[in-house]
């Protein structure tokens, strides 16, 4: 749980209603020549009846294509991307158990993630809490970008810690290259200067509706192969994969194909890091809890920080 409240807006909108339709007046009929015999307006009447009828089909038509709209617009997705981050679903579907014994953890390195919940993150703090590496949420879906990125991302670099950004990956909503693309082009990019983390993939439960987002299993393994290749070409690097060992075994069918690529970032809230996705022998990063003396969630880079370096090196 994420320990920074966040304040919501709420902006209002005002359409000014459509004046009524004006229809044109009915041409004045000519005068009618009365019938010898026939009493005075008998005849007008009866010549003016059909046309008043078919001008009052008309209106009635005019008015009803005036009412319907040719079509109804299929309403916009209601997102929020405010609450949504990597771990954001992860207790209600897992739970919490205990936390890992950090005597017992042999040559970790601690780290922390952040997404706008936290707003402006006291980094220098953070560093004297022991923290040497973040990553921050970038984006989501292809509309999104995180409002504090630049306070975030820039300011635990400026304090001395190996930063990376990552993507809340919405899969139903747009191709895995597009997402990438938003991705790399909002903060989402690489260098090799010792510093910077391979990009990630936060690719967990759906926070909007169906736990797959409604994809088949192999959708799901082409939507991720497509997103961590467009990543590659545009960075040179393959990104890392967030993500728990339930939802990866029931969304994907527990995918063997990216343990040799793609870097593991593992959530499990518990004791112990537990079974790992299929093709991963071992977990890079570890997020072991969602709370805890960082900000935002807590997690280890499993070794020293010389391999730490290494990993943002390439």
């Amino acid at each position: 749980m994420h320990s920074t409240s966040r304040s919501a807006r709420t902006v209002s909108t005002g359409t000014a209603p459509l004046p009524p339709a004006t229809l044109p007046p009915a041409p004045t009929p000519a005068a009618p020549t009365r019938p010898a015999g026939r009493a005075a307006g008998t005849g007008a009447r009866t010549r003016r009846l059909p046309r008043l009828a078919a001008t009052a089909l008309a209106a009635g038509a005019l008015l009803a294509g005036a009412a319907a709209p040719a079509q109804a617009a299929r309403p916009a997705p209601v997102l929020h991307p405010e609450q949504d981050f990597a771990g954001s679903t992860v207790a209600a579907h897992e739970g919490r158990g205990a936390l890992p014994d950090a005597q017992s953890l042999v040559a970790q390195t601690k780290g922390m993630d952040v997404s706008s919940y936290q707003g402006n993150v006291a980094w220098s703090t953070a560093a004297a809490n022991g923290a040497r590496f973040a990553y921050v949420k970038a984006t989501e879906g292809t509309t999104y970008t995180n409002p504090y990125f630049t306070q975030q991302y820039n300011g635990s670099y400026n304090s001395g810690l190996i930063r990376g950004a990552y993507h809340f990956a919405l899969p139903n909503v747009s191709s895995g290259a597009a997402q990438a693309n938003w991705f790399v082009g909002h903060g989402g990019g690489w260098s090799g200067d010792g510093k910077t983390l391979p990009p990630a993939l936060d690719i967990e439960y759906n926070p909007y509706g169906a736990t797959c987002y409604g994809l088949s299993q192999s959708a799901m393994v082409n939507w991720i192969r497509d997103f961590s290749n467009t990543v590659h070409s545009r960075t040179g690097r393959y990104p890392t994969i967030y993500t728990t060992t339930n939802w990866w075994s029931t969304c994907t069918g527990n995918n063997a194909g990216f343990g040799a690529t793609n870097p593991l970032w593992i959530a499990r809230y518990a004791s112990a890091v537990g079974t790992l996705p299929a093709g991963w022998s071992y977990q890079t990063i570890w997020q072991y809890a969602d709370s805890g003396t960082l900000p935002g969630d807590q997690n280890w880079f499993n070794g020293a920080y010389d391999r730490l370096q290494a990993l943002a090196k390439g």
